[in-house]
Parts: C-alpha cells; sequence; structure tokens
C-alpha cells in the first residue's frame, strides 16, 4: 500500500535527533523534495527489470481526460500523406514518474475501459499510417509529448488515463488547492523505503552535518 508524503516525513525525522528539533533550514518540504529526487531514478530502474507495471497500488485513474483537436505541427505528426484528425489532452498531465520506458503510464483506454490505446511515437504512427498494411490495423494509438497525450485518427472527446503521478489528484485529474500535502500518498514501493531514506540523509548530513554515525545506526536498524 501507498504511504502518506507525512509517513515518510515522520520516519526520516526519528532516523536523527538533529532532524527532530526545531530546524527552521531543515523543512518539511525540503524533504519531500528529497524524497522525490531520490524515488526518480529508483523508480527508472525498476522498470526496467519490469517490475512497476505488476504493482496496482502504485496507479492513480484519471476517469475522464478531455480531448481538443491540434494540428499536425504541434503534434510532430507531418508525414501523414493523407487527411489525419489529431487530438491532444486539453489540459497537461499532472506530473508522472519517468520510467525506463517513459512515463510511467500503464493504461489509456476509452472512457468504459473497453478500448485500449496503444503507446507509439509520431515517427511510429506515420510509418503505420504510410505502409500498404494501414487499412487493416484498427488499433488506436497515443504518444506522450510535452506533458499531453496525442491521439492521431481519433474522435473521442476524453479517454481514461492510469499512471504513476508525482502529486495527489482526484478522479479528474485535479489538485486540491485546499488539501494539505503531507496528506498525499506517495507512489513509491514500499521495498525502496529504506534505500530512498539512506540517500536523503546522506543529503541532509552533508548540508547540514547531521551526525552520520547515529543516522546510520538507526537507518540499519530499519532494514
Amino acid at each position: 500500500m501507498r504511504k502518506k508524503v507525512k509517513e515518510w516525513i515522520s520516519q526520516i525525522r526519528n532516523l536523527s535527533k538533529t532532524l527532530k528539533q526545531d530546524n527552521v533550514y531543515i523543512t518539511d518540504r525540503l524533504i519531500f523534495s528529497l524524497i522525490k529526487k531520490h524515488a526518480a531514478p529508483l523508480i527508472y530502474q525498476e522498470d526496467g527489470k519490469m517490475k512497476i507495471m505488476k504493482m496496482d497500488f502504485l496507479f492513480t485513474p484519471i476517469e475522464f481526460t478531455e480531448l481538443v483537436e491540434v494540428d499536425k505541427i504541434e503534434a510532430e505528426c507531418v508525414g501523414i500523406k493523407t487527411d489525419c484528425t489529431i487530438k491532444r489532452t486539453k489540459d497537461k498531465l499532472p506530473a508522472i514518474f519517468t520510467g525506463y520506458w517513459g512515463a510511467v503510464i500503464r493504461d489509456v483506454s476509452s472512457i468504459d475501459g473497453n478500448i485500449e490505446i496503444y503507446p507509439t511515437s509520431p515517427r511510429s504512427y506515420v510509418r503505420k499510417r504510410n505502409s500498404s498494411n494501414a487499412k487493416y490495423d484498427k488499433n488506436k494509438y497515443y504518444w506522450f509529448l510535452n506533458d499531453y497525450l496525442y491521439f492521431p485518427d481519433m474522435e473521442w472527446d476524453a479517454v481514461r488515463i492510469e499512471a504513476i503521478f508525482e502529486s495527489l489528484i482526484d478522479s479528474c485529474g485535479k489538485k486540491d488547492p485546499c488539501s494539505d500535502y503531507q496528506e498525499m500518498e506517495v507512489g513509491i514501493p514500499d521495498y525502496l523505503i529504506s534505500t530512498i531514506q539512506g540517500l536523503v540523509m546522506q543529503d541532509l548530513s552533508i548540508h547540514f552535518q547531521i551526525p552520520s554515525d547515529a543516522q546510520n545506526d538507526k537507518i540499519s536498524n530499519t532494514r
């Protein structure tokens, strides 16, 4: 299960007496920023091992993402010989962790989830459309570009998206401006916790002279 930000921060503060003190320089937001900094490359590595996609609890669905029509130039898809209606998500998607294969998006589909949309790239899609077998390919495709999803030959007005987002969002993909960020659930596997804690403590010890011996002893005891 996913841990809340406040749980991550509390565990890290408990690793050192210095962090337990009222230190104006070591804020909760600083600690959380370091957690995300070190989580990103670890998630990248784990995705390369084909582990991340199997962990259902890491993914958050956006049940309804509105689409708007755009031109081929914006979508970087100018090589198609015939007419092609291209749509993209109306708004940029919330920040998504990057994995070995790109943004960690597990599923893009129709609103009811019955029709899957497959990942591709503008160049690959142009090759598909211009090939002699294009008329036999009935699949729908998307690509991720500049924090948007683009959909060639798309007539739908909305899609469903499931990904590992860096921030807490609702089922419509919106952040609640009144929500407490410490109540956010972080999409990071539990087995990476001790590694991330150790890396965060290393950063803090370098910049704020936290005693390394006490810190290392406590990290060892948590593993």
